[in-house]
């Protein structure tokens, strides 16, 4: 095999389809999402990972009103 018939990858991470979100918390909030990680068994999730599960999860459930 030729260099020129090698696929050379890109650099970088790969293309996801996803947008940046970007969210100021009060103090009092990331306090309790920091004890909700604590709470997750491990590996524990990183704030943007538990943000990404917790977000998952309400939109999951039902509505109730």
């Amino acid at each position: 095999m030729s260099i020129d018939e090698h696929k050379k990858s890109k650099r970088g991470r790969p293309r996801v389809d996803s947008d940046i979100v970007r969210a100021r918390m009060e103090r009092s909030l990331l306090t309790a999402l920091d004890q909700w990680i604590e709470k997750q068994p491990e590996p524990k999730p990183s704030r943007p990972e538990a943000v990404r599960r917790i977000v998952k999860a309400a939109l999951a459930e039902p509505e109730k009103r």
